[in-house]
């Protein structure tokens, strides 16, 4: 396989190149990242990798999954256990029913913990075995490191195996991803987290979500603390058609509960100043040279020596996204690879390489190349056309 590497497709409207490649945010989380929500590229992370408690963030995962396994015009009841429930608790009794909808909104809105467990159970049986659904969902998004024991986020561990209720930054943001632009009911997601208020029964919730409002394009958020984890939080925000994420795992203890909101507007805005939009679609007025390939035992009427073919470029092939978000100084990469040296006979259409394009280490795109023409393979009755005529070449001369 000869491999080839185009020149870089540069992002022509970018506005200024940043020097700094890397720059170093000043964070109070000791885990945090920063991704593009429509494509789940990294944009910014600090430990996004580590192993921590997530706390009451845990409830986007409890939502969605209730969202995709149940009707929301159920009635649940109130089990003891989901009533003993410690703070924070909507304070609910045994034996209560409730619709599934008015807990759902008490768990994301307040994170009552009593509601999350009344939901839990109603959904899968019992919260061992929601926490196995959890599970199950989470290794579909592609978290190999989270670990969900409560639905809630309170601290817990699993006496079997040892394993703590935990995940880590880039995994939480890869949840909250699923949550707003992968999931089926992404949209209701959306309208819960979002909404501001809502009363029912003897109940009143009030989002506190607070960063919802400190700034424009903020579209979700949970909040969450544990002695373990510390505040924690992820959130959404879309701006001039640039959807980011950010998960804060460890981000201070009590006394610094603003901590969190400062490192979600510290990277939402390191996010916006410094990417921007680009379509894939733009791949399409790339202009990519391609080396002709070498045929053996082609069937050629030119020089024995020149078996030399060209390709053809199939259509474009994207990503299931449309848009990726790229540094203003950054650069697009084409890999080339084309097999070296094929065997004829060959059909056209066959495979004959391939052109990928690269934002980072993130495939973005791609175009097969194929054989432009059927091309025979060399035969008797071909090296006798070709002994006579050189043979009467020659008697010409």
């Amino acid at each position: 396989m000869l491999t080839a590497v185009a020149e870089p497709f540069i992002l022509m409207n970018a506005a200024y190149a940043d020097v700094e490649v890397e720059q170093e945010l000043k964070l109070y989380a000791k885990s945090a990242i920063l991704i593009d929500a429509v494509s789940g590229r990294t944009l910014y992370g600090k430990n996004e990798n580590e192993i921590l408690p997530m706390a009451s963030t845990t409830k986007i995962m409890t939502l969605i999954l209730t969202l995709e396994l149940a009707d929301l015009d159920e009635l649940v009841t109130v089990s003891d256990y989901a009533a003993s429930m410690p703070d924070v608790q909507l304070h609910i009794k045994a034996g209560e029913q409730y619709l599934l909808r008015n807990l759902v909104y008490s768990m994301m809105l307040e994170s009552h913990n009593d509601s999350t467990v009344a939901i839990a159970e109603h959904i899968g049986g019992s919260v061992e075995g929601f926490a196995d659904l959890m599970n199950e969902k989470a290794k579909q998004i592609g978290c190999e490191q989270t670990y969900f024991i409560t639905p809630n986020g309170l601290d817990a561990v699993n006496k079997d195996n040892g394993k703590v209720h935990s995940t880590t930054a880039l995994e939480l943001a890869k949840i909250m991803r699923y949550c707003i632009e992968l999931s089926p009911k992404k949209e209701e997601f959306l309208k819960i987290t979002s909404t501001r208020d809502i009363s029912f029964d003897r109940f009143r919730c009030h989002n506190r979500n607070a960063f919802l409002d400190m700034m424009d394009g903020v579209l979700t958020g949970k909040t969450g603390f544990t002695g373990d984890a510390g505040y924690c939080y992820v959130c959404a925000l879309e701006q001039g058609g640039k959807r980011y994420i950010v998960a804060l795992l460890a981000c201070g203890w009590p006394n610094n509960k603003t901590y969190k909101w400062k490192d979600a507007k510290t990277l939402m805005q390191y996010g916006l100043e410094h990417y921007q939009k680009f379509e894939l679609a733009e791949l399409e007025k790339q202009n990519v040279q391609i080396q002709d390939i070498w045929i053996n035992d082609h069937k050629s009427d030119r020089h024995e020596s020149d078996r030399m073919e060209a390709l053809e470029m199939m259509p474009l092939q994207t990503s299931k996204f449309e848009s990726v978000l790229l540094r203003q100084d950054e650069k697009l990469n084409t890999r080339i690879s084309q097999i070296c040296g094929m065997q004829a006979p060959l059909r056209q259409g066959e495979h004959a390489g391939e052109i990928r394009y690269f934002a980072g280490e993130l495939c973005i795109g791609k175009r097969e190349l194929v054989i432009q023409n059927d091309i025979e393979m060399i035969d008797y009755m071909w090296w006798l056309k070709r002994v006579v005529g050189r043979y009467l070449v020659t008697i010409v001369n």
